[in-house]
C-alpha cells in the first residue's frame, strides 16, 4: 500500500499536474498533423524535460503518446490520412463513412473503442509485467544476452520488408553505439582524437535527428500541394443501442489482436490495426460490409492499434527491451535520468511503476473525454500549410537538442543524422533497428563480456533459458527470410479505391 501511494503522490503537484495537461494537448496536436509521428513527437519532448524531474518528464512523455491514439484519427476519417502509421487501418471504414456524412459517428466511435482498447491493455500492464520481470531477474549475463539478441532480431525482422536493409540498420546502430570509451578498459574507439566523442554519441541528438530532421527533410522532397480538402459536414455523433451492439465483436476482436501483438518487441500500431481489421472482417457474418464506411471496421481497427500500448510497456519495463521506437525514446531518457527499465525496476523503483501505470491510465480517461467534444475547430487545423509546421519543428529540434548539452558539437550531430536518416528513409531502410542498436548495443557487448569472462564461450549455450532464447532469434531469422522470398500474401486486401492511402 506505501509503494501505491508513494507512485501515486505525485499527482499531488501542481507542476506535475501541468506537465500531463502540456502532454494531452500536445499529443492530440501530434497526432492530428500527418507527418508528425509519435517517436518525432516523444524524441523532441525528451529534450526539453532532461532538465525536468523523472516524473514530471515521464508525465509529459506517456501523455504525449496516450493522446496521439487519439488524435491521429481524426485526419484519417477527414481527409483519408493517416495521422500516425498507427492510423493507416481507420481510413480503410473511417474515410468512406466520412464521405457517407458520417464522420461525427465515426470519430465517437473511434474515440468510445480507443478508449476501452488502451484500458485492457494497461489491465494486461498491470496484471502480468510484474510476473515477467521476475521471471527475467533469473537471467545471468548469458541470458540478458540472448534476450537482447532476440529483441534486436525481431525489431529487424519487422521493421524491413528486406530483412539485409533491417541487419544493416541494426549492424549500423551497433556500430555506432561502440563510440567512445570502453566500458571495461577505458580505451577510446573510434573518437578521431575528438573529446566530444570520448563519451559517446549523444542518445537524444541521434534520435531527433533521424526522425526529426529526417522527416522533415524527406516531406520537403516529397510534398505535393494537394486539393483534398477536410470533410466539414460532420452528422450525427452518438451511436445507438444497435450500433453499439454491432461494435461490441469487431472491438473485442482489435482488441484481442492488439494486446497479443502488442507484447511482441517492434510490433506497433500500424501492424496491429490491418491484423485486427483483417481478423474482424474473417469473423463477421458479413464481411463484404467491410471497406466500405462500415462502423464495425473503424471499431476493430483503431482498438487492435490502441491496445498494443501495453504490451510495449510491458516488455520496456519487465525486460529493458523497447516495444516500439517510442519507448525506445523512453528508455533513453529513463537512464539518462538514473532509472535503468529491466527486472529489477520492479524491486528498486517500484513506485516508478505504479506511477507510469497511473499516468497512462488518467491520460487515457481524460483524452477520450476530450476526445469527445463536439468541436469542429479541429477541422479548419487541418488546412494549415505543412510549411508552416516544418519551420516549427525544426526550430524545436535545434533548440530542444541544444538544451541537453549547451553544446553546438551536439547540434551537429542531429544534423548529421538528420541527412542519414534522410537517406536511410530514402533508401527504404528503417530507423528504428538503428535506435535499437544504439540503446541496446552497450548492454549486449557487457552481457556479451561479462558471459565469456565468467564461463567461456560454452556458457551462451549453457542454460535452458539462453538455448531457448538463441533458438527463437534462429527462427525468426529463418522465417523472416523465408518470408521474404514469397509474395506478401498475408496483408489483408483492401478496396482498390483505398490502396492509395498516403502516410
Amino acid at each position: 500500500m506505501s509503494t501505491l501511494l508513494e507512485g501515486l503522490s505525485s499527482f499531488t503537484d501542481p507542476t506535475f499536474l501541468l506537465c500531463m495537461a502540456v502532454g494531452t494537448v500536445l499529443g492530440l496536436l501530434v497526432g492530428f498533423f500527418p507527418g508528425v509521428t509519435m517517436t518525432m513527437a516523444v524524441a523532441l519532448a525528451s529534450g526539453f524535460t532532461l532538465s525536468l524531474e523523472p516524473e514530471q518528464g515521464l508525465a509529459v512523455m506517456l501523455t504525449i503518446y496516450v493522446a496521439g491514439q487519439f488524435g491521429d484519427r481524426i485526419p484519417s476519417i477527414l481527409v483519408n490520412t493517416p495521422g500516425t502509421p498507427a492510423s493507416i487501418a481507420t481510413t480503410l471504414d473511417g474515410y468512406p463513412m466520412a464521405k457517407n456524412g458520417q464522420a461525427g459517428l465515426a470519430l465517437v466511435v473511434s474515440a468510445l473503442v480507443t478508449t476501452g482498447a488502451l484500458l485492457a491493455s494497461m489491465l494486461m500492464f498491470i496484471l502480468i509485467a510484474r510476473p515477467v520481470a521476475t521471471f527475467a531477474l533469473k537471467f545471468g549475463p548469458a541470458e540478458m544476452f540472448a534476450l537482447v539478441l532476440f529483441g534486436l532480431t525481431i525489431m529487424i525482422s519487422i521493421a524491413s520488408k528486406s530483412i539485409l536493409k533491417g541487419l544493416l540498420a541494426g549492424l549500423f546502430g551497433l556500430i555506432i553505439a561502440v563510440i567512445g570509451r570502453d566500458p571495461i578498459t577505458g580505451d577510446a574507439r573510434f573518437t578521431f582524437g575528438s573529446n566530444d566523442m570520448s563519451s559517446g554519441l549523444e542518445f537524444i541528438a541521434v534520435i531527433i535527428g533521424l526522425f526529426g530532421i529526417a522527416e522533415v527533410l524527406d516531406q520537403m522532397l516529397t510534398h505535393r500541394a494537394t486539393s483534398v480538402r477536410p470533410i466539414s459536414s460532420l452528422g450525427r455523433w452518438w451511436p445507438n443501442k444497435t450500433e453499439l451492439k454491432e461494435i461490441a465483436k469487431p472491438a473485442a476482436i482489435g482488441t484481442g489482436v492488439g494486446l497479443g501483438v502488442g507484447i511482441v518487441p517492434a510490433a506497433g500500431g500500424d501492424i496491429a490495426g490491418l491484423v485486427g481489421w483483417d481478423r474482424a472482417r474473417a469473423a463477421s457474418k458479413h464481411p463484404e460490409k467491410y471497406g466500405t464506411g462500415y462502423i464495425g471496421g473503424v471499431a476493430a481497427s483503431d482498438s487492435a492499434s490502441s491496445a498494443t500500448l501495453g504490451g510495449a510497456l510491458t516488455t520496456t519495463m519487465a525486460l529493458g527491451i523497447p516495444g516500439d521506437s517510442v519507448m525506445a525514446v523512453m528508455i533513453g531518457s529513463m537512464i539518462i535520468w538514473g532509472i535503468q527499465p529491466g527486472p529489477s525496476m520492479f524491486t528498486q523503483h517500484p513506485d516508478m511503476v505504479v506511477l507510469i501505470a497511473a499516468i497512462m491510465i488518467i491520460a487515457t480517461l481524460v483524452t477520450g473525454g476530450l476526445s469527445l467534444l463536439r468541436t469542429k475547430g479541429m477541422v479548419k487545423l487541418l488546412d494549415m500549410k505543412p510549411q508552416y509546421l516544418w519551420a516549427i519543428i525544426l526550430i524545436f529540434c535545434m533548440v530542444g537538442t541544444y538544451a541537453t548539452t549547451n553544446n553546438l558539437f551536439t547540434v551537429a550531430t542531429m544534423l548529421v543524422f538528420g541527412f542519414i536518416g534522410m537517406g536511410l528513409k530514402r533508401a527504404a531502410i528503417p530507423a528504428g533497428p538503428v535506435v535499437l542498436g544504439l540503446l541496446l548495443g552497450p548492454l549486449a557487448e557487457s552481457n556479451l563480456r561479462r558471459a565469456l569472462v565468467i564461463g567461456g564461450p560454452e556458457s551462451l549455450v549453457g542454460s535452458p533459458i539462453s538455448i531457448a532464447l538463441l533458438g527463437l532469434t534462429l527462427v525468426v531469422l529463418l522465417s523472416t527470410v523465408r518470408r521474404g522470398r514469397k509474395k506478401r500474401g498475408a496483408e489483408p486486401s483492401v478496396p482498390a479505391e483505398q490502396d492509395a492511402v498516403s502516410v
